[in-house]
């Protein structure tokens, strides 16, 4: 072989093991070019998304090009959507899936996620996260996680992605080794798991155990740090985790696909060429590029940072003809999966149904509930994590205005309430006198600004409804807490049913 045909040749293999997300409705140049070239995968974000029919056009303009093309998407539903970043998901996440404990309901709401995305040409899904959320400060997992309990995360890991495959798209069980017990927000630094192996295996492992015997197709690996097995190198970088563990302690013979390579906890150390060379050579075999600088010249450097690093040892040649046969294998099964699927209808109304099934209730909800006229409702706006998209509305107040004409509602960020101390008692309290005040909050209990806010409002008026829209902390003396578990459209509009007293939801009482 000359050298300029192997050097077309490793450009071809290097170009195979990305998968790299791009701007615009409408597939760039560059990347038809690319896909022509050898590109096997591209990701879809918010950012690409103006309708289901519009995503379905896009599919097909990039399958003219590779008819096997993976198409992946970051779509976890629940607070995490691309689908319906503008509008808000219309089935819940996670907690509320896991707060429920309906195996058989996981299964359908994934599963009708999925008709949703097959309809659309997605045929690798970035989801389910099975991380076991067993810090309550996580600042990155929190509602993404089914719970706080292996064995819970387990069985609805299994269920989700019987769910998501059954209606022909490939699941991605991630954040291995386990995302769920850091402190630190990977998209910023590097976060550290602090565990002997032992803890690992017991809390960390048995969902992506499960997840491996459910037949999952892929596996996303963690920019975290894990000295119990790794005191140097982050998961995604790290042989021992990925080959050792995931490949021959949990036998996954699927796609190890990495989380976006751009993030800071990996390229913030090594570089984005140098995080990819590394990773790929550690024993992944999709490199996941997903942030806003996914241009062409990206793709470009990472194609030249992989080529020049095989070029440079038999090994790594090796080692890149590896992972690109494996994304050739991944491509070829997920086709098939697609095409043996049956086709049904996507069923909106089920995310709806999980959504009020997950509502809790703290206090004494029964004299409070339903609410006895329009009330004010206060919404405590946090900055939410990067997986988040900023765009995506949540809340109570709209939903809760529709069914309550007369409802009045603000919304205070945390920099407007620094600012101006006194907003609570103008724009909460005031214009609350005389009639219920609703205080809407999204994880309370880790945000000590909201956590203060909070203590303020229900002290000047104890008869407040407190809708809690994240992870649930402790109870509030002498407060009615309503519970949803995630922040979802279809979250916000269970508690508005429950706040209402119109359809009623399927709300469990609990104490504390």
């Amino acid at each position: 072989m000359s050298s300029t045909t192997h050097s077309k040749e490793l450009r071809r293999l290097a170009l195979s093991v990305l998968q790299p997300g791009f701007v615009g409705t409408e597939a760039p140049d560059w990347v038809l070019r690319a896909i022509g070239d050898g590109l096997s995968s591209v990701v879809l974000f918010a950012r690409n998304i103006a309708s289901a029919e519009q995503v379905a056009r896009l599919a097909a303009q990039l399958r003219a090009e590779n008819p096997a093309l993976i198409i992946a998407i970051d779509e976890e539903a629940g607070d995490v959507t691309r689908l319906e970043s503008a509008t808000g998901a219309t089935r819940p996440g996670n907690l509320a899936l896991g707060t429920v404990d309906d195996p058989e309901l996981t299964e359908a709401v994934a599963r009708d996620l999925g008709h949703q995305l097959r309809a659309t040409g997605v045929s690798l899904d970035y989801a389910p996260s099975v991380d076991v959320n067993s810090n309550p400060d996580n600042p990155i997992i929190g509602v993404r996680s089914f719970g706080a309990d292996p064995a819970r995360v387990s069985r609805h890991a299994t269920a989700w992605i019987r769910g998501l495959q059954s209606a022909g798209v490939a699941a991605c069980a991630k954040h291995f080794p386990g995302h769920g017990d850091v402190a630190v927000d990977s998209h910023h630094g590097l976060p550290r798991y602090d565990a002997s192996p032992d803890e690992i295996a017991a809390q960390a492992l048995p969902p992506f155990r499960a997840a491996v015997a459910a037949g999952v197709g892929a596996v996303m690996s963690g920019h975290l740090l894990v000295p119990a097995h790794d005191a140097d190198l982050p998961a995604t970088l790290s042989p021992r985790l990925l080959n050792d563990l995931l490949r021959k302690e949990l036998g996954f013979e699927g796609l190890i696909v990495t989380d976006a390579i751009e993030m800071g906890a990996v390229a913030d150390r090594y570089g984005i060429g140098g995080a990819a060379v590394r990773a790929v050579a550690a024993g992944a075999d999709a490199v996941c590029v997903g942030g806003e600088n996914a241009d062409e010249a990206t793709v470009a450097r990472l194609v030249e940072a992989l080529t020049t690093a095989s070029s440079g040892g038999e090994r790594a040649a090796e080692r890149l003809e590896e992972a690109a046969e494996r994304v050739r294998a991944f491509a070829a099964w997920s086709r098939a999966l697609g095409r043996s699927a049956p086709v049904d209808p996507v069923n909106r109304d089920i995310g709806f149904v999980a959504a009020r099934r997950a509502i809790r209730l703290r206090g004494a909800a029964a004299a409070a509930l339903p609410l006895a006229a329009p009330p004010h409702v206060v919404e405590l706006v946090p900055s939410t994590n990067l997986a988040i998209g900023k765009e995506t509305p949540w809340g109570v107040g709209a939903p809760l205005r529709e069914r309550l004409p007369g409802t009045t509602f603000v919304r205070v960020p945390h920099q407007q309430l620094a600012d101006r101390p006194a907003v609570l008692a103008d724009h909460a309290l005031a214009p609350a006198a005389g009639r219920p005040l609703v205080v809407v909050v999204r994880d309370a209990a880790r945000h000590a600004w909201m956590g203060r806010a909070l203590i303020e409002l229900t002290a000047a008026r104890p008869d407040a409804v407190v809708v809690e829209m994240g992870l649930p902390g402790g109870s509030l003396p002498g407060a009615v807490q309503v519970l949803t578990h995630g922040a979802t459209a279809a979250s916000g509009v269970a508690a508005a049913e429950v706040l209402a007293g119109g359809r009623p939801g399927r709300a469990a009482a609990v104490s504390g």
